[in-house]
This record gives C-alpha cells, sequence and structure tokens, in this order.
C-alpha cells in the first residue's frame, strides 16, 4: 500500500506535492513576483533578507538580497499573494498535513526567495528554532514538541537549492551530523553532511517541511531563483509557535487595512495569529544567531 500524504511528510519530515498553483493563479503569481523583487533590488521595498545575514534580523548591511519579506503587506498592493495563500488547493494539502480543521488554521509568514545578483551565498546546516549548540538532551526535547505547522517552498522556477537530511525532525543529531552543523558556517559542500539529499523542483512544485528537519540552503547568483517560501500553523501550537513565527515583525497583521485585503477565509486565518501575537508579553526573541 502507498503511503499517504500524511505518513510520507511524518516519516520524513518532507514531501513534494504538484500542482498547487493553477493556471488561474500563476500568471498573477509571475507578474506579482516581478514587481516585488524589482522594487526589492531598487531599495523601494526596505523588508529584505540580506546577503551576510543568514536569520533575523537581516539588518541592511548589504545591498544584495536573498528574499523579500512579507509580500502580503498592504503597502506592495499585490493582493495575488494572499488570494493563493487562502486558496482551495494550498489549504487543503495543509490540513491533510497538520490533520485540522479549517477552524484550526492560522495565517504566518510568506515571503519570496531570490537568487542574489553580485555574490553566491547559503545557509548552514540548521534547525529553525533549535539552537547550533544544543545539547542532545535539549534538542531530544524540542524535537519531542509537535509545534503544529508546517512550512513549504514553491517554486516559479526550476530549483535545487535546498537541502535536507531525511528523517532527522525526529531526532537528535550524531556525532557526525553534529560536526557538520555546530558553527555559524555554511557548507562548503552540503552532501557532506551525512545522509543530506539535495531538493529539486520543477516549476509548480511545492515542498512542504518540517522546519526543525536539519536543512540548508544554497543560493547561486547565477541561477535565477523565484520560490514563494511560507508557512501555515494551526492555533493547537499555542505559544511553542510564537519565537519563531512573530521573530519576523508581524505588527503590520494587526492593521484593519491588511485585514481589508483578505477574503473571508483570510480574514478568520488572521484573526488567530492576532490573537496569538496578543498572548505573547514582551519582546519573542530570535530562534537562530548569525
Amino acid at each position: 500500500m502507498t503511503p499517504s500524504l500524511k505518513e510520507r511528510y511524518d516519516t520524513q519530515g518532507y514531501v513534494v506535492v504538484p500542482g498547487l498553483v493553477p493556471p488561474d493563479h500563476l500568471e498573477a503569481l509571475e507578474a506579482a513576483c516581478e514587481r516585488v523583487i524589482a522594487r526589492t533590488r531598487s531599495g523601494e521595498w526596505p523588508h529584505r533578507r540580506t546577503v551576510g545575514r543568514q536569520f533575523p534580523p537581516y539588518g541592511d548591511g548589504d545591498p544584495d538580497s536573498w528574499g523579500v519579506q512579507h509580500v502580503m503587506h498592504p503597502d506592495l498592493g499585490e493582493p495575488a499573494f494572499a488570494r493563493w495563500y487562502t486558496s482551495d488547493a494550498l489549504v487543503d494539502v495543509v490540513k491533510e498535513l497538520l490533520g485540522c480543521e479549517e477552524d484550526d488554521l492560522q495565517m504566518e509568514l510568506f515571503n519570496l526567495l531570490i537568487n542574489p545578483t553580485s555574490n553566491s551565498f547559503a545557509l548552514r546546516w540548521h534547525r529553525d528554532d533549535v539552537r547550533e549548540n544544543a545539547t542532545e538532551e535539549e534538542e531530544r526535547e524540542a524535537l519531542s514538541i509537535w509545534h503544529h505547522g508546517t512550512q513549504w517552498n514553491t517554486a516559479l522556477r526550476k530549483d535545487s537549492c535546498l537541502y535536507v537530511v531525511p528523517g532527522s525532525h525526529k531526532v537528535p543529531r550524531t556525532p557526525e551530523q553534529r560536526a557538520h552543523s555546530s558553527t555559524l558556517d555554511p557548507p562548503k559542500d552540503p552532501l557532506a553532511m551525512p545522509g543530506a539529499v539535495q531538493v529539486t523542483l520543477q516549476p509548480g512544485e511545492t515542498v512542504f517541511y518540517n522546519n526543525n528537519i536539519l536543512h540548508c540552503a544554497t543560493y547561486d547568483a547565477h541561477q535565477p531563483r523565484v520560490t514563494l517560501h511560507a508557512c501555515m500553523g494551526e492555533v493547537r501550537g499555542g505559544p511553542t509557535r510564537a519565537r519563531n513565527i512573530l521573530q519576523h515583525g508581524l505588527k503590520w497583521m494587526k492593521e484593519d487595512r491588511f485585514a481589508q485585503t483578505l477574503d473571508d477565509r483570510g480574514r478568520k486565518m488572521l484573526e488567530r495569529i492576532v490573537r496569538l501575537q496578543e498572548s505573547v508579553n514582551g519582546d519573542v526573541g530570535y530562534s537562530l544567531g548569525n
């Protein structure tokens, strides 16, 4: 019997799904991406992932960018992003992977991963919400918490940037894996990590992954990248999702003008992330160091 989508996701920590960008969304998303990339590269849009900074806060220390932040922000004026984020095809897969109902879903992050133009760049081996210097016991404890969310990359161009270690979302690193992932340095050869595989997406394919799987990425300045990068959670995660999500700065989501850009499903999802923001007192800090 062929394992279900959820069974493969739970076992491997990631799964590739085709066909989540229907034709009626593709043209609008392509055009929106082209515009926001141009605004980011020109300096008009300040919310970006800066070359030289792997994780938040990204700062402004280099003019080159490897990502565009907050593509649903009303100041960008690109409704295609929110329209796709709340689409039936996408939401149905998220519900299946998380084992939840639509009324449990909360809106989270939606960004865009792009190629730098001046210098190639790479992200080190990491788990999104577990420090690189965590002890085996700390790592085991962190991985035992089900964070009730999923993250995904949807390629609009062929994308071979992501590397993962299948199954590593469940178990602490081996001594050999720890040796490849205990510093802030990106790998010279990602496939030198024991168990690593390269994930290649064809245009229109999506990889969903547990964000605490061991993963890294390479950004080739000479290889165009246009990859939708987002996550969605569900309310059972509660405060366990707060730091990893809110560290990106989502206060703009509480503005009425953003809610007015969303459909009914989107507004309900938004209400749940706003409740999470309001439940957190003070600064949530950052998951990882640069």
